[in-house]
């Protein structure tokens, strides 16, 4: 099981931790929304030159979804914690690109989900499926742009980042 992993590897790593406070407010001010892949995990901090304690990271499915959680996130570390600028990152062979639904669909009812709850959802949409990564990352930066509780003073910057070589592109700069 997956809990015991984790735990005996959370005994390893506190036997050489040296514990140290640190302010939940983000060094650099920054908030980064970013896809859950997992590729970007241990990848994507050293390529931006984040460290612990330098920005409040949100991720969710292919960051394609800026729902009332990622404008809840975004607005929550600006007026709550200090943040003063927002940076999207996507990037290639996303997970969420060309998502077949109705496999989806099927592995959903299989898995025990009912008709009834399926019958209203755009799966699609709920889920975030995207045609194309880099028409994502400017499709988010508009919607979290355009949000009324995000302030016209923050910019909100899109980037790419290519998860064979680590190069980033600049897709949206703001201000």
């Amino acid at each position: 099981m997956m809990l015991d992993e984790v735990l005996k590897s959370n005994e390893s790593f506190v036997k050489d931790f040296e514990p140290k406070k640190m302010s939940h407010m983000p060094q650099k001010k920054l908030a980064i929304v970013t896809c859950m892949d997992t590729r970007l995990t241990g990848f994507l901090e050293p390529a931006m030159g984040i460290r612990r304690g330098d920005a409040k990271i949100i991720k969710n499915a292919g960051n394609a979804v800026v729902d009332r959680d990622v404008i809840r996130s975004v607005a929550a570390a600006i007026y709550a914690l200090g943040v003063e600028e927002v940076i999207v990152v996507g990037h290639y062979e996303c997970g969420m690109a060309n998502v077949n639904s109705e496999k989806l669909l099927e592995t959903m009812k299989m898995r025990g989900v009912d008709e009834e709850t399926l019958s209203g959802v755009n799966i699609e949409e709920w889920i975030g499926a995207i045609s194309n990564e880099e028409e994502n990352v400017i499709k988010v930066v508009e919607k979290i742009r355009k949000s009324p509780f995000i302030p016209e003073d923050v910019p909100i910057h899109g980037l790419i980042i290519d998860l064979y070589d680590g190069k980033m592109k600049v897709l949206v700069e703001d201000k």
